[in-house]
């Protein structure tokens, strides 16, 4: 028992401190995700998620609604792409899938604070990532491994 809480922790803890320890631009971090090994790829797609995360939670709130969009389509891509580098690694998968969820969290907190036009937006970003979470569990728990 003890061995799989170290093993389920150490990769988790991992992937956070990696995504704290820099705090670098987004733009950076764009810079960077093609670039980097792919088992690092999943916490650098996630943070990039993040940070675009709060973005538009203040682009929303000071009214610059057509940035705040982009913002959140950057939110969707970076986690498909995280998606993506953790199911072709089969590594940080639950990590991804966690961060995904509380995410889609925070964009349904943000589009009950939106004008009505605004909300479908959020909302075709939340199923996307609800979408996303689906496809990294049907991996995890798939009964082919490959």
């Amino acid at each position: 028992m003890r061995r799989l809480s170290i093993s389920v922790v150490l990769p988790a803890l991992a992937l956070t401190l990696c995504a704290a320890a820099k705090d670098e631009p987004v733009g950076e971090l764009k810079s960077r995700v093609e670039s980097v090994r792919a088992e690092d790829r999943p916490g650098i797609c996630i943070q990039i998620a993040h940070q675009q995360l709060l973005s538009a939670d203040k682009l929303y709130n000071d009214g610059h609604i057509e940035e705040a969009r982009a913002a959140v389509d950057d939110i969707v891509i970076y986690s498909e792409k995280a998606r993506d580098a953790a199911a072709q690694t089969r590594k940080h998968q639950k990590t991804v899938e966690i961060a995904v969820r509380k995410i889609s969290e925070k964009l349904r907190d943000i589009k009950r604070t939106l004008a009505f036009e605004d909300q479908s937006h959020v909302e075709q970003a939340i199923k996307r990532l609800e979408d996303i979470r689906t496809a990294l569990l049907k991996e995890m728990f798939s009964k082919e491994k490959k």
